[in-house]
């Protein structure tokens, strides 16, 4: 009895009441404007995949989906999260962060459906080289951003 209590508020299926596949997303290249190299590429692939496994939206590649999403990266920073015990001044593990200012458009109306600014967050420990540990933690930082603007998406009402 308890149990069926605690599901009373689980939603099956999308939760902005539209039918699973019914509207398609435009993924546009985000536009970088930090100094970091490679991050609209990464957060634009992350984005499509993330769209796909959803599945609450269709993903559209020539060009004519019901929402276009356009996206500026605007902040790329690492902060030190842990220190090495016997040196606090050298730090073990970074975290990544990286904040994309989103837009979403419906083609049909032009109404703007979506402004925000999201963040995705990783963590990365520092080896010997500290740009190698980045490089292979930004797809995950990619995909975190990826999975907050989708979440974002799906609880939208259009």
């Amino acid at each position: 009895m308890f149990a069926l209590l605690g599901c009373s508020s689980y939603q099956l299926g999308p939760t902005n009441g539209a039918p699973s596949g019914s509207r398609s997303l435009q993924v546009n290249l985000f536009r970088n404007e930090t100094l970091e190299p490679r991050l609209g590429e990464a957060v634009g692939f992350a984005l499509r995949r993330r769209v796909q496994q959803d599945g609450t939206y269709r993903l559209d590649t020539h060009g004519d989906g019901d929402i276009i999403i356009n996206g500026v990266i605007i902040g790329y920073t690492r902060g030190g999260l842990t220190f090495q015990p016997n040196d606090l001044l050298t730090v073990r593990d970074f975290e990544l962060q990286m904040v994309v200012k989103i837009t979403a458009m419906d083609r049909s109306t032009g109404r703007l459906v979506l402004d925000s600014t999201i963040t995705g967050r990783s963590m990365v420990r520092v080896g010997n080289n500290q740009n190698a540990g980045e490089l292979q933690a930004l797809p995950l930082l990619a995909d975190d951003l990826a999975q907050n603007i989708i979440g974002r998406l799906t609880d939208t009402k259009w």
